[in-house]
């Protein structure tokens, strides 16, 4: 009964999924890339699908705020292996970051990632960026910010989002949006390219993300066809919009079903506006008979909420003191990897020497030759 307002959002036609070059040029470099092309296609068709049956719930739900904690603690706990082994650093270390102040720097990113969306040119589809923000909520759970820039990761989330959801920008489009100057862009795109593999590999190849947009569409629809009680459901959409965009920046995604995430956000407008919808979950969600899942409903909103409220922002010099640090942690005396520029934010990095042009040109007719004979048969027609 949870999923119902999924399954009414998501009516929209599945379109062809929009292999371009791009994602030739990763799945050529991978040895899994029949692996990658199998997984993204099967869970493009199956995106409008039930919740239940995706990658989402099976691998990236998880059942508490503890668990994300342990996570995030491994993370950081296996990078100090790392380091220590390395023998750059010692396990007291006042250069390594803590977990939790991992967590600031990761939420102060967060925070950067959906204000670079919002003022993205042309207009960046919510789908699109709530796919980039629980990109780098899944990356970071399994990772570190002292091994991998968050700077560079947040960019390459939104890249790869914007492929995945189908959002057509160019890649000179996209670092067109940063205010950098034409070599810092050409730079970016350059990391952006290096840590796009790396980002579909620690993600499992599980790139299809089920947001909360589609069911709270739904829950709308719902509303105006089978709720005549309330005469405009319209007036709930403000204030539930600004609901679903401050759940955003906590771990909601990561702990509740996107139509629990709708849901709450409908019923949290309504509560503001003195509107009692208690009529609407116990007759048109038939939950009136079954009071287990209208409790779990219940607590599941109270912990959203509890979210919400418990959610702090970083504060600047906190953030300014934790950036000094992650920049040591990612200079030459402590890098772990051999190659640095893969590891830091592009404004860190030193200039990159572009290819001559006739290079360019030629990888890029091997990628569209190679991405093609992947995805037609001997008759010529995509598969």
């Amino acid at each position: 009964m949870s999923e119902l307002g999924y399954v009414l959002g998501a009516g929209l036609a599945l379109k062809e999924f929009p292999w371009r070059v791009c994602w030739g040029w990763w799945c050529a470099r991978s040895r899994g890339a029949g692996r990658a092309l199998r997984v993204a296609v099967g869970e493009r068709r199956a995106a409008v699908g039930m919740y239940h049956s995706s990658t989402q719930r099976r691998h990236w739900t998880f059942r508490s705020e503890e668990e994300l904690a342990r996570c995030r603690a491994d993370a950081n706990r296996k990078f100090r292996c790392k380091a220590v082994a390395s023998g750059k650093a010692r396990q007291s270390d006042a250069l390594l970051l803590e977990s939790r102040e991992e967590l600031i720097i990761c939420k102060y990113y967060e925070k950067k990632l959906l204000d670079f969306c919002s003022v993205f040119k042309p207009a960046m589809p919510r789908s699109v960026v709530g796919t980039a923000t629980m990109y780098f909520k899944r990356f970071y759970l399994n990772n570190s910010v002292m091994e991998y820039h968050p700077r560079i990761i947040m960019l390459t989330c939104a890249f790869l989002a914007c492929k995945v959801d189908e959002f057509n920008v160019s890649s000179a489009q996209f670092v067109g949006n940063l205010r950098e100057n034409p070599p810092g862009q050409e730079k970016a795109l350059e990391q952006i390219l290096e840590y796009e593999l790396l980002l579909i590999q620690q993600l499992n190849f599980h790139l299809i993300v089920h947001n909360p947009y589609r069911p709270f569409e739904g829950f709308l629809i719902d509303l105006k066809t089978r709720y005549p009680l309330l005469e405009n459901p319209e007036v709930l959409r403000k204030t539930a919009d600004d609901f679903l965009n401050r759940v955003a920046l906590t771990d909601a995604y990561l702990l509740f079903t996107p139509s629990q995430i709708a849901l709450t956000a409908i019923l949290s407008s309504a509560s503001r506006a003195g509107i009692n919808m208690e009529s609407y979950l116990s007759e048109c969600l038939l939950l009136k008979e079954n009071r287990k899942s209208l409790s779990q409903l219940l607590d599941g909103m109270k912990c959203m909420k509890n979210l919400i409220k418990k959610y702090e922002p970083p504060r600047p010099e906190e953030v300014a003191a934790l950036k000094q640090k992650l920049e040591k942690c990612h200079s030459s005396e402590l890098a772990l990897n051999a190659n640095l520029k893969k590891r830091k934010g592009y404004e860190d990095d030193e200039y990159i020497t572009k290819k001559s042009k006739m290079d360019e040109v030629s990888r890029y007719v091997a990628k569209e030759l190679f991405i093609f004979s992947l995805i037609t048969n001997k008759n010529g027609k995509i598969c």
